[in-house]
């Protein structure tokens, strides 16, 4: 990543925090007209998720991973590690839109509205959900979860950045060592492996900031974690036309970061706008599960 595009995340990052608090409520969405029918990308090959529970895969024990990593140091911290995924590999012209919903004070809102659009032009897409909203929507994730539309990946038990150190992102303390970090991925992973009937497959820390040693856990545990290449929504911040402004930064291979939390935000109008532009310029979108992983 250049050092431009990095001081650009991390200032529209700084508003991630208050995406999932209170802010984000000011934004009042504008009307955009119907998206076209033409280059409508047709639905995933997909079948719905199994209904029925099933226990998550076998993995490392709590004190497995402490023994593993507990007295290792960290070389690397921020929004992009060895390990993470930013961007999809080859060059094809797709797109991984991926929303978050955080939970906590002013953060456990459902967005209808964008997901509706996402229905309307059969656009696939990857929803982090928080063990906070989760608590507030257990009937809403249920059909997302049963939706082949829609993939279902783990946001965080407490929404803390992942550190074993106590490293800190945006004024938010991290987790402080190898055995919370396993109990901030753990916790949520077991609620959405009983829901879904299998594990998810991919993991976002609070705020997406995470350092090398915890990432590795991570991936221990069975998941990968997920950044992004474009903020869309600035944390569900940003105005119907800065989400359409940022999504032009989009290029082959693209992970998006949204939020679908904040309903009076700008996010779905401005998803709405952007949608139909990176159809007519030839992209088509994917779920992360659904493209090649390196």
């Amino acid at each position: 990543m250049d050092v431009g595009r990095r001081v650009v995340l991390a200032a529209a990052l700084g508003a991630l925090t208050a995406g999932c608090s209170e802010a984000g409520k000011s934004a009042t969405p504008t009307t955009a007209p119907p998206a076209p029918a033409a280059g409508r990308p047709a639905p995933p090959g997909d079948t719905p998720r199994p209904t029925a529970t099933a226990p998550a895969a076998a993995g490392p024990t709590r004190a497995e991973i402490v023994a593993r990593y507990g007295k290792q140091t960290p070389t690397g911290w921020g929004l992009e590690v060895p390990g993470s995924l930013s961007r999809l590999p080859g060059n094809a012209k797709v797109v991984a839109l991926t929303f978050d919903a955080c939970g906590g004070k002013g953060g456990s809102e459902y967005d209808r509205a964008l997901i509706d659009f996402l229905h309307e032009r059969s656009v696939p897409a990857t929803l982090f959900v928080n063990s906070r909203w989760i608590d507030e929507n257990p009937a809403v994730l249920r059909q997302l979860a049963a939706d082949p539309l829609f993939e279902i990946a783990n946001h965080g038990t407490r929404h803390l950045p992942l550190s074993v150190s106590g490293r800190s992102a945006y004024g938010i303390p991290g987790t402080r060592d190898a055995g919370e970090v396993y109990d901030e991925v753990s916790g949520n992973r077991a609620r959405l492996a009983e829901l879904l009937g299998h594990p998810p497959k991919f993991f976002r820390s609070g705020t997406a900031y995470c350092d090398d040693v915890a990432a590795r856990i991570v991936t221990d545990l069975g998941e990968r974690f997920a950044s992004f290449h474009v903020n869309a929504d600035g944390g569900a911040t940003f105005t119907p036309e800065q989400v359409r402004r940022a999504m032009r930064d989009v290029r082959p291979g693209s992970v998006v970061i949204g939020h679908f939390n904040h309903p009076r935000g700008g996010t779905a109008a401005g998803i709405r706008l952007a949608v139909p532009e990176l159809l007519q310029q030839g992209y088509g979108f994917v779920r992360l599960s659904d493209a090649p992983q390196s």
